[in-house]
């Protein structure tokens, strides 16, 4: 009895533990979606997403944690479990060479997931099996992702969407103000978007990948806004440290 106890237990702290370290790599790995999004439904799909990934990963464990507890069962009780393994053993096998594809399947639907390579509601265009299906996810499952078009419903592998354009991802949007000196000679709207091309990717900025042009325009304060667009959304620490950067770069052309 306290074999099960203990296993439900550790089944449900281990919940809780994977929803938190699937919540922290969500934080990192969000792509960002359209502009009309609102942050009620982007927070609304990081939700979808911790919630399903750690789902999976939570089965993992339960699968191994249940499995210790019945060959701890057959040795508590002295039974001799050689007897039902040699039994299944030719099942077992059938099974995995069977399933091989599903456990594929599965670690993609967790990849998927965890990458935020799409989600529900995502716009995709999709080349699988020789064709080209533009649909809509309606669901991430296990092995299979749903997808609905016009006129029907695709119950796709995970492992089969192994190239896919997601229409509803887009570069994040952002602008970037320097103070940039008045120097003769000096176009200072290049000057500035060419010091922040420059710094993408450098230390402390790895992961910071711009996306198109940088459309520079003067204030009229000694400043330029530098429009830019990113990959991942531009956060406060990665701002301070590419306006500090450039500044200083700007500077020394004095």
């Amino acid at each position: 009895m306290a074999l099960v106890v203990g296993a439900v237990v550790v089944t449900r702290l281990s919940g809780f533990a994977m929803r938190r370290v699937v919540r922290r790599i969500a934080v990192r790995t969000g792509a960002s979606r359209a502009a009309s999004e609102s942050a009620e439904s982007t927070e609304q799909r990081r939700r979808q997403r911790i919630d399903a990934a750690a789902r999976m990963l939570n089965h993992v464990v339960s699968i191994v944690v249940w499995i210790g507890v019945t060959i701890a069962v057959f040795h508590l009780f002295e039974i001799d479990a050689a007897f039902f393994l040699s039994g299944a053993g030719f099942i077992g096998a059938a099974v995995a060479i069977g399933g091989q594809h599903k456990v594929n399947d599965y670690l993609t639907g967790l990849s998927v997931l965890v990458e935020d390579r799409y989600g529900i509601g995502d716009e995709l265009v999709v080349d699988t099996a020789g064709e080209r299906i533009h649909a809509v996810v309606d669901n991430v499952g296990l092995v299979t992702t749903r997808l609905r078009e016009a006129g029907s419903t695709l119950h796709i592998p995970n492992a089969q969407l192994t190239i896919v354009r997601n229409l509803s991802q887009e570069a994040s949007a952002a602008t970037v103000r320097l103070r940039v000196p008045d120097v003769d000679g000096l176009d200072t709207e290049r000057s500035a978007a060419e010091a922040l091309r420059a710094l993408a990717g450098s230390e402390q900025l790895t992961d910071v990948v711009f996306v198109g042009d940088l459309a520079a325009a003067r204030t009229g304060d000694g400043r330029v806004d530098v429009a830019v667009r990113t990959v991942r959304p531009l956060d406060d620490r990665a701002r301070t440290v590419l306006v500090e950067r450039a500044e200083r770069v700007l500077g020394g052309s004095r």
